[in-house]
């Protein structure tokens, strides 16, 4: 099933759907029920183009004529009998408003109409393709009624006729049939053929009155191709029984191909002109004026002749605005083009001689259209103009013009012209990220956390041994340690700063005697894995202690850290290696991180002074090898 609305809102051009919403106000105001019916529905299911709308109203229709004229519609013509308006809207649009009516035949072709539901005329109509209706209520907007399935004939391409007595009730829907077939292909199935043939061989035709002969006659100029319908109804016929003066032979038919060619040029640029007026003098090219008159006199809309013979002045008048002034730049035509009336527009087109407006008609259908192309969609993209903003639309269409008339040649210009159009740029988003300090907090607890764990290491016995000078269990001896980090400092070229003096720390006094203080060299490091640690280890002096043992065992030298004394020593700033293989730095080191910065001195100078004091130390106090450690 299809989707009405979507048609409704995308198959109907502009135009029309602005003349449906007047005349849905205008039923609203007065509390009537409106629908769209016939042809119209027929075109939007079946994907016909939509050329005239059939509107009715469960109400008297007649009664509507003021508020249309008021609302800027145009009533050509009126039938009294069957409750209906002939409207002409701006933009071409033809809506033929009628009442919903009930009909009945007494005799053949002499109907009468009383008022009823829409059901019950959809069931009085011709067609079954045409006995259809959406509604255009709100609460019920593109609802559809088909209570004779319209939609499986539309899809098979055939008519059907809605009463079997179709023919016999009322013979202009055996001309109307031949109109249909010829303009949409279809073909009649076979039953409303045989009703067909059947009805031409009786001469039902023979009680055909004058309104429906008029109305048929003028819907041949409404045609797309006219002459391929009055091709088709000669062929059939129908023509002596409509208007026998008028056939194909009186007709241009070269004009009228070039003037159907003129009209698609002008519809692909968005001028949709109703041609039926165009039409006629070339329709009628070789007909007597005394035919010509009589014609127009047959017509049931006098509208209509009023188009007819007022359209060459009103061609005049916009050919002379179209070379004034007012239309000198590219952008001024297309504008006069677009706002005037699209009939004067084709008849202009299709007759003037001039060479300046062909010249510019020219431009209109192949160079103007070109500018469209070089308007900078990236760059306004760039610039944040975008089609949310609510001047976007009238943005691109002033771009468009300035295009057209030759100007914004550069992107300088381009940026500059854009530039008033520019919304700000928006504030940057917001990060929801955890505060950097609390981060610090944690790295400065788990520091202080790791300085606790090197204070319990240093009350170890077997610390207290390694910085006695003796051998660790891995039997490494603190001189080729020493030999090993001079030669990687060398290697490295690393910086260490001198040790900083600081006060002498305070004798720790033995559990039972304590010897005199001996002055010693710097403690060795603490474990000799890395070079790094002898380095740091040598950088705080301090205090040796001679203890005696309790029984006749070699006297221990315990090594007092720097860290122990009464007055603490500013850590040194550790200077990072450029080694690859370097390891991890000792605790010592760690804990020295927040170091004052004091004057580098080259790192052999303080390799050799090392060496130097170690020698003393060693003479000063000699101590013997300590016992094997118990595994």
């Amino acid at each position: 099933m299809a989707d009405y609305i979507y048609l409704l809102e995308n198959r109907l051009s502009s135009a029309q759907q602005a003349a449906i919403k007047v005349v849905r106000e205008i039923a609203r105001s007065q509390g009537l029920t409106v629908f769209l019916v016939g042809g119209a529905v027929r075109d939007l299911t079946s994907g016909s183009p939509v050329r005239d709308l059939d509107v009715a109203v469960q109400g008297n229709a007649l009664k509507l004529r003021k508020q249309i004229e008021l609302a800027g519609g145009l009533v050509t013509g009126e039938a009294t009998s069957g409750q209906s308006l002939f409207v002409r809207f701006a933009g071409g649009v033809r809506i033929e408003l009628g009442s919903t009516l009930a009909v009945t035949y007494p005799k053949p072709g002499k109907p009468v109409y009383e008022a009823s539901t829409i059901l019950e005329d959809l069931r009085r109509r011709d067609f079954t393709a045409n006995a259809m209706a959406l509604s255009l209520n709100d609460g019920s907007y593109g609802l559809l009624m088909d209570p004779l399935n319209g939609v499986a004939d539309i899809e098979n391409r055939q008519l059907r006729l809605v009463s079997n007595y179709g023919f016999i009730e009322d013979p202009i829907r055996m001309i109307r049939a031949t109109r249909f077939a010829a303009r949409l292909g279809w073909m009649m199935d076979e039953k409303t053929q045989a009703r067909y043939d059947a009805g031409k061989e009786e001469g039902y035709i023979s009680a055909l009155s004058d309104f429906p002969r008029g109305y048929e006659t003028e819907e041949i100029f409404h045609e797309e191709d006219p002459l391929r319908i009055l091709r088709k109804l000669e062929e059939e016929g129908w023509m002596k029984h409509l208007f026998p003066a008028l056939t194909v032979a009186k007709a241009n038919a070269v004009e009228l191909d070039k003037l159907r060619d003129i009209q698609t040029q002008l519809q692909v640029r968005g001028i949709h002109p109703e041609a039926a007026a165009a039409n006629f003098p070339l329709v009628t090219a070789k007909l007597s004026p005394k035919e010509i008159a009589d014609l127009k006199h047959s017509f049931v809309r006098p509208g209509f002749v009023t188009e007819i013979e007022s359209l060459e002045n009103e061609a005049k008048e916009f050919a002379t605005q179209l070379l004034g002034k007012g239309a000198a730049s590219p952008s001024q035509a297309w504008k006069l083009l677009v706002a005037a009336k699209p009939e004067s527009v084709l008849w202009v087109a299709y007759s003037s001689k001039s060479g300046a407006i062909q010249a510019k008609l020219k431009s209109f259908y192949t160079e103007w259209p070109l500018a469209r192309t070089k308007i900078p969609y990236t760059l306004m993209q760039e610039m944040r103009i975008v089609p949310d903003l609510p001047v976007y639309e009238e943005l691109v269409e002033k771009l468009f013009f300035e295009l057209m008339d030759g100007k914004l040649g550069t992107v300088e210009e381009m940026k500059a012209y854009l530039e008033s159009y520019s919304p700000p740029a928006p504030p940057p988003p917001v990060h929801l990220r955890r505060p950097r300090t609390a981060k610090k907090d944690a790295k400065a607890a788990k520091g202080r956390k790791k300085a606790a764990a090197d204070s319990d290491d240093d009350d170890d016995p077997e610390v207290v041994r390694n910085l006695s000078g003796e051998d660790d269990d891995d039997g490494i001896d603190e001189d080729d340690v020493e030999a090993d980090d001079t030669e990687a400092n060398d290697e490295d070229k690393e910086i260490v700063p001198p040790a900083v003096k600081a006060a002498p720390p305070k004798a720790v006094a033995p559990a039972k005697s304590v010897a005199a203080p001996v002055e010693a060299a710097p403690a060795p490091v603490v474990a000799p894995k890395t070079a790094a640690k002898a380095v740091a280890a040598k950088t705080a002096p301090v205090k040796v202690v001679a203890t005696p043992p309790a029984k006749a065992s070699a006297s221990k030298v315990v090594a007092v850290p720097a860290k122990h004394s009464a007055k603490p020593v500013p850590p040194v700033k550790k200077v990072a290696s450029k080694s690859p293989s370097k390891q991890a730095p000792s605790k010592h080191v760690v804990a020295a991180k927040k170091a004052v910065p004091v004057k580098a001195v080259p790192a052999k100078k303080v390799a050799a002074k090392v060496v130097a004091k170690k020698a003393v130390a060693k003479k000063a106090a000699p101590a013997k090898k300590a016992a094997p450690k118990k595994r």
